[in-house]
């Protein structure tokens, strides 16, 4: 049974769900799947292939996966890479293909990851920071995580997967 990492930077939780779901789905497909904060993951060699996600904060990837890719990013090199981000806070994620962040576009071609998507975020009115309750303000609050396709996501790389 091949083993994949899910790993995550997330500020809020609302990223984390989505590496739940993937690894939920990849879960479904017989694969062994463990779910990691990205700040906690020093070794990626025991898994056969990692789903790396980052929350998007001001046009910026997550500062924890970006991190993550580059201190494994040899052992990440060898291995299939599928890269995720999550933050529009409305439905343009659900309705067209976004184009990663430079960060991670930066990421995605330094360790040959073999796709990336964007996926709606989340945020609710009682986050906390600046940022977040002056979006709260401007009326952005709201659950944007299209999970039916978080899941189909995760089962194409399923597919992939078994492909070889």
């Amino acid at each position: 049974m091949k083993r994949v990492l899910v790993t995550y930077g997330s500020r809020h939780g609302a990223t984390e769900g989505i590496a739940e779901e993937i690894a939920d789905a990849l879960r479904e497909d017989g694969y062994h799947t463990a779910v990691v904060p990205a700040d906690d993951v020093v070794d990626v060699t025991g898994y056969d292939a990692v789903v790396l996600g980052g929350a998007l904060y001001a046009g910026h990837w997550h500062h924890d996966a970006v991190r993550c890719a580059r201190r494994n990013a040899e052992a990440l090199g060898r291995r299939p890479v599928w890269l995720f981000s999550s933050g529009p806070l409305d439905d343009s994620a659900a309705e067209h293909e976004i184009p990663p962040v430079r960060g991670a576009a930066r990421e995605m071609e330094r360790l040959h990851a073999r796709e990336h998507v964007t996926f709606g975020g989340s945020l609710s009115p009682s986050t906390q920071g600046f940022l977040a309750r002056a979006l709260v303000r401007e009326g952005r609050a709201g659950d944007h995580r299209d999970l039916d396709r978080v899941r189909d996501w995760a089962h194409h790389i399923g597919a992939e997967l078994a492909e070889g």
